[in-house]
């Protein structure tokens, strides 16, 4: 083959190789970590493993599980729910590969799509808006009568620890006493006289109201516009989302079921409930601190994107973090967006933080 025949072959071969390497350099952060077009042929997953917390602000999770809504919808795929007490260790979890999906708070979502270099984790859902509460003794009637004192958080880092931290720099009030307790503990020391008071989670703000005669110091909607804050989403590992797409879309069905239910039959939704915490407690909770609980949640499939730059700056303003990370790319909506469309409900926003 002479000089003259070789050369067209060789430059379709560089043309080639130069559209391939140009392709390659094109990829983002996102690209590589989770906003490829899942394949057609992704089949559902054998086993989902989901996580929740045992409270109110959780509610979605507890309904779909007593109601069977997740099972229904996930068909032959195995539903294996696993259950936590803080964010941190669900986020381990998420980060290690021992988790799926999970509900889990605003602040620990944001950390474990810092930790993995915005790679290993979106946010396809929101499940609550609302549902916490800085509760004291009754004698602290201002910010200003914690000086010296010490309250409570779940767990350091935890979504409302971030809250209380924040609020305690903005009220310049660095001589008050932090100390991450396991929820049912705080209500136990705020009992002795232990503590002065504590930003807690639903239902736990409310049994120390009920259960322990504490008052209401601030209601974090107070801190937002329109009263609208995360305090529950729903996270996957990246992976699941690009290999099973339709066991995520499944799993959001049921978390969209559920809140259909406690939008319409509120009383078989607080059943529900608090069937599950006594399951996973050992005692359900009073009608009136589960009526009380359930009138300071909104459970919503919307994850109010546009409030976790905010959020992510709260966690520098409360000593969590150096600095705020970038968030782009946290969040992937198709799937409820899907979701949502199929069932003749608006579609939600992604705040600018689709990747």
């Amino acid at each position: 083959m002479s000089i003259a025949a070789r050369r067209p072959r060789a430059v379709a071969v560089a043309a080639a190789v130069l559209s391939l390497l140009a392709a390659v350099a094109g990829c983002s952060r996102a690209d590589r970590a989770g906003s490829a077009v899942p394949p057609e042929n992704a089949a559902p997953a054998a086993e989902v493993r989901l996580g929740y917390f045992p409270n109110v602000t959780h509610a979605s999770a507890l309904i779909g599980l007593d109601k069977g809504l997740f099972t229904k919808e996930l068909g032959s795929t195995k539903l294996t729910p696993v259950q936590f007490s803080a964010g941190p260790e669900e986020v381990s979890a998420l980060l290690g590969g021992s988790l799926d999906i999970g509900f889990i708070g605003s602040g620990p979502a944001i950390n474990a799509f810092a930790k993995s270099g915005g790679e290993n984790v979106r946010l396809i859902s929101g499940a609550t808006s609302g549902g916490a509460q800085l509760v004291t003794a009754p004698q602290i009637n201002s910010p200003q009568d914690l000086r010296g004192k010490t309250v409570a958080s779940p767990q350091f880092g935890n979504t409302q620890d971030v809250a209380l931290k924040k609020w305690l720099a903005d009220n310049k009030l660095s001589d008050v006493g932090v100390q991450n307790i396991d929820n049912a503990q705080t209500l136990d020391q705020f009992r002795q006289g232990r503590l002065a008071g504590a930003w807690l989670p639903e239902p736990w703000a409310s049994r120390l109201v009920h259960d322990a005669g504490a008052k209401v110091l601030v209601d974090e909607k107070q801190l937002w516009p329109e009263g609208k804050f995360p305090t529950t989403v729903v996270l996957v590992r990246t992976e699941f989302l690009q290999q099973h797409p339709q066991t995520v879309q499944a799993v959001l069905r049921g978390v969209l079921a559920a809140n259909d239910l406690a939008a319409t039959n509120p009383a078989a939704a607080k059943t529900a409930v608090n069937t599950q915490l006594k399951t996973l407690t050992g005692k359900e909770l009073s009608p009136e601190v589960i009526d009380r609980a359930f009138t300071g949640i909104e459970l919503t499939t919307d994850p109010l994107a546009s409030r976790f730059p905010q959020l992510a700056q709260d966690q520098v303003i409360a000593g969590i973090e150096r600095q705020a990370p970038d968030l782009k790319g946290l969040v992937d909506l198709t799937a409820l967006n899907a979701v949502l469309e199929a069932a003749g409900k608006p579609k939600v926003d992604d705040g600018g933080l689709t990747g």
